[in-house]
C-alpha cells in the first residue's frame, strides 16, 4: 500500500466520520453578512490555515479548490461568486465528495444567498486536475501538499499552474518545518497523511512554486502548529511545526529571477524627500514600501546609510513595488 493509500483511507474515516483535531487551526471561523457556516464543516475543516482572502475574490473569479473536506471554504469561494458552477471542488475521496454534497443542503438551509449548484464537485486528483487549461482565477489547497512526496508535489503544483490563467494566483495554507526530520518521521505514512512529517522549510516550499514557473511568491502569514516530541514520536529532539499562508501568482518570470515578498519593507530617512533607485523604487521620505526579497539584497548593495531595510516578517499585506 502506497502512502497516497494510507492518505485515502485517513480521509475516508474523516469523512465517515469527521475528526475535530485532525487539523486544527487557530484561525477564526470567516464572519461575513450573511455568511452562516454549518457546525459540521466547522468539525470538518482539514486545513491549517485559511486560503479565503477577500483581496483575491473581486469579479465573481472562477475558483478551483483541491481537496474538498467538508466544503467550508468551497462555501466561502462561493460567497464571492455566486453562480453556477463558480466554484469547482476537486477531491478523490468519494466519500469527501458525498459528505460536502451533504453539507450543502444544510448551508443551503441556514444561508438563503446560496444554492448547491454554485459549486461544481468534482472526482479527480491533483496530479490529474479534470480541469481545462488556462481557465481558473484563483485556485487553492488547504493542508495538502505537505502530504506529498517530492515527484508528486512537483506533479500537483505542475497542475495548478497549468490550470490558472496568466496573473491567476494559486493561494495555499500548509505546514513548514525549518528542522530537518529523521527518515522515520518522513516515512512515516500516518504522520504524513495527517500533514506532520512531510513538512518542507519555507526555503524549499517556495522554491517548488518558482521552480513551476509561478513568478510573484507573496508569503502572506506564518504561525505556529505543531509539536512533535520525543514521548510521542520517533525523534530524539523537540521538533517544531509552523504553518504558513502564501499566494503564488502565475506571472512572467523576472529576467532576473522571481519576486518573493517574505514581509520586508524599505525606509528612505536621508535629506531629499525621495530616493528613485532608476530601476523602478523611489521611496517617499520616512514612509515604508513593502519589496520583494530581491530587491531588499539589490538596495542593500548600495550600502547607503540613509535606507534601512527591515527583517522578513513573514507577513505580506500587499502594496509596496518591486
Amino acid at each position: 500500500m502506497s502512502y497516497l493509500d494510507t492518505t485515502h483511507n485517513v480521509y475516508k474515516e474523516a469523512a465517515l466520520s469527521p475528526n475535530i483535531g485532525l487539523c486544527c487551526t487557530t484561525n477564526p471561523i470567516w464572519e461575513l453578512p450573511g455568511l452562516k457556516i454549518p457546525k459540521i464543516m466547522q468539525e470538518m475543516n482539514y486545513g491549517c490555515g485559511s486560503t479565503v482572502h477577500a483581496r483575491d475574490l473581486t469579479n465573481n473569479p472562477k475558483t478551483l479548490y483541491v481537496g474538498v473536506g467538508g466544503g467550508m471554504e468551497l462555501l466561502q469561494f462561493a460567497y464571492f461568486n455566486r453562480q453556477k458552477h463558480g466554484v469547482i471542488g476537486v477531491d478523490v475521496v468519494d466519500e469527501m465528495l458525498e459528505a460536502s454534497r451533504k453539507n450543502f443542503v444544510e448551508a443551503e438551509i441556514l444561508n438563503p444567498w446560496f444554492k448547491s449548484e454554485f459549486i461544481d464537485l468534482k472526482k479527480g486528483d491533483a496530479m490529474h486536475l479534470p480541469v481545462e487549461s488556462n481557465s481558473i482565477d484563483v485556485a487553492a489547497q488547504n493542508c495538502l501538499f505537505n502530504i506529498f512526496k517530492a515527484d508528486d508535489l512537483k506533479k500537483a503544483i505542475s497542475e495548478m499552474y497549468r490550470v490558472l490563467k496568466p496573473h491567476g494566483r494559486l493561494v495555499m495554507s500548509d505546514p513548514t518545518c525549518e528542522q530537518t526530520m529523521n527518515e522515520t518521521l518522513r516515512n512515516d505514512e500516518r504522520l504524513r497523511a495527517l500533514c506532520l512529517s512531510g513538512s518542507l522549510s519555507i526555503k524549499d516550499y517556495i522554491k517548488t512554486l518558482t521552480d513551476a514557473g509561478f513568478g510573484t511568491i507573496e508569503i502572506r502569514a506564518r504561525k505556529p502548529y505543531r509539536i512533535l516530541d520525543p514521548k510521542n514520536y520517533p525523534t530524539d529532539e523537540l521538533i517544531y511545526i509552523e504553518s504558513i499562508e502564501v499566494a503564488a501568482i502565475k506571472d512572467p518570470m523576472p529576467e532576473d529571477g522571481p519576486c518573493i515578498f517574505t514581509g520586508k519593507a524599505a525606509i528612505y530617512y536621508g535629506d531629499a524627500d525621495y530616493f528613485d533607485d532608476k530601476v523602478g523604487h523611489v521611496l517617499l521620505k520616512n514612509q515604508p514600501l513593502a519589496i520583494c526579497d530581491k530587491t531588499a539584497k539589490a538596495l542593500k548593495a548600495l550600502n547607503r546609510n540613509d535606507i534601512f531595510i527591515s527583517e522578513s516578517t513573514y507577513h505580506y499585506d500587499g502594496g509596496g513595488c518591486c
